[in-house]
């Protein structure tokens, strides 16, 4: 792969009207400020990432971690710009990669969007659904492709085709995005007939010859049959995402005294020497506050991960560029930086993700996911009855729920639940339970 190839501002849907003119703000910054200003991502304020949603605590949404995660990727995407250039000199082949922060910062706030409500196994249930539920019954009447793309249902793929589908009434193109920001959110470029045991995968069937586009315009190769390399920006996306939420869960599990301040502190002082903790806790003595202690510690945190995981980058480049990198950043960073990382991941499994709030969020989620998705897949497969004709009309006519096309249905009903926020899902669990009325 080629940088001069790979950084392209042509949009999808859009390549007839490309426009390769300086303007004010460059196509990457308009990939930004279109997210942001975009309903998909002003509904993660009500999307779980971890925690329950706050009430006297403020702990994560999807919305802010998706805004530091953001942070953190341009952080890291700067670093790596001035060491290429340094490295390459800066020309008319390196002029590019001065975009590389902005397209990265898009990449990380668009990394979450097609993620369903309740956190992390909002995922899973939809899939289990399908494999272990009453959509298994469908297997037969749909093509094995598309049962693999329900069956192991994924929040990457789904978010790539939230940007990129044409749904109804909107324009081709989706979100219109440039094709090097659409490539840098697949992070499994393959589709979910390859996911294997993890069940990732990168697009579904709707959308794979968009991707298949986007891959060819930008050189991004085949390596083996029906599986391409990653475009490079995705090991930066996916490691600003890996530091955001392996180290903010262990800030917010402190602040709902899930872990101590002690333990904190011996987790965060790990990924330096001993002249760094020196001095840090010399630091620490003049805040009096634990929070304000912990705060600190993971900033010193991030900065040593971003850079570390810059220089893993930059290190690598050659193999990146071939298509010959394996595992992530943070996987791959040598040294202390890694076992403390691993010793971070270790404590968030076994105290972090097991503990009480977590999991009855995440068993409150799966029984209304699971209602939902018995109620609206029943209308779409018997549209004719006339409790199915009440329900598809309180889906919105984005999603094509009255297809010819069973697959279309089943993907219009996904497309909803997926969309939705926890208190929307919650709202309409109650509404087909008969458990609230609108005000007469």
């Amino acid at each position: 792969m080629d940088w001069n190839t790979l950084i392209s501002d042509k949009r999808l849907g859009l390549e007839q009207y490309h426009d390769p003119q300086p303007h004010t703000r460059s196509d990457f910054q308009r990939d930004y400020d279109r997210l942001i200003f975009s309903s998909p991502f002003r509904r993660l304020q009500n999307k779980t990432q971890v925690f329950p949603l706050p009430g006297s605590i403020f702990v994560h949404n999807r919305l802010t971690h998706s805004l530091e995660v953001s942070s953190v990727g341009r952080s890291m995407a700067n670093e790596v710009t001035n060491i290429l250039i340094d490295r390459h000199g800066y020309d008319f082949r390196t002029a590019k990669l001065k975009d590389m922060a902005d397209i990265v910062a898009t990449a990380c706030l668009a990394h979450d969007l097609g993620n369903p409500p309740f956190g992390h196994n909002g995922e899973k249930t939809i899939s289990s659904f399908f494999t272990e539920g009453a959509g298994l019954a469908l297997k037969p009447m749909l093509t094995e492709r598309q049962w693999c793309d329900f069956a192991h249902f994924e929040g990457n793929a789904n978010s790539f085709r939230l940007l990129t589908h044409q749904f109804e009434g909107r324009r081709k193109g989706g979100y219109a995005m440039t094709y090097s920001a659409l490539a840098s959110v697949v992070k499994y470029p393959f589709p979910s007939t390859r996911a294997g045991e993890k069940g990732k995968f990168g697009y579904f069937e709707t959308e794979e010859e968009i991707y298949l586009k986007v891959a060819e315009e930008l050189g991004i190769p085949e390596i083996e049959q029906g599986r391409h390399a990653r475009h490079p920006f995705v090991f930066l996306m996916e490691a600003a995402d890996d530091i955001c939420y392996q180290i903010m869960d262990i800030e917010d599990a402190h602040k709902l005294k899930i872990l101590s301040t002690a333990e904190v502190k011996d987790l965060f002082l790990n990924f330096f020497g001993e002249k760094e903790q020196t001095h840090m806790i010399d630091s620490m003595k003049r805040l009096d506050d634990p929070n304000e202690q912990v705060g600190y510690m993971r900033s010193k945190v991030i900065g040593a991960l971003v850079g570390g995981c810059s220089k893993e980058f930059t290190d690598h480049e050659d193999e990146i560029l071939a298509g010959d990198y394996h595992g992530a950043l943070t996987a791959n960073i040598p040294g202390r930086l890694s076992e403390a990382y691993a010793e971070c991941s270790e404590t968030a499994w076994t105290k972090i993700y097991s503990a009480p709030e977590v999991v009855d969020i995440e068993l409150a989620g799966n029984r209304i996911i699971t209602y939902l998705m018995e109620n609206l897949v029943g209308a779409v497969v018997a549209p004719e009855k006339a409790y199915s004709k009440l329900l598809l009309e309180k889906v919105p006519h984005q999603y094509d729920v009255k297809s010819e096309s069973l697959n279309s249905r089943l993907q219009g009903v996904v497309d909803h639940v997926s969309a939705m926020t926890d208190v929307y899902a919650l709202d309409l669990f109650r509404t087909l339970n008969g458990h609230t009325l609108p005000a007469v």
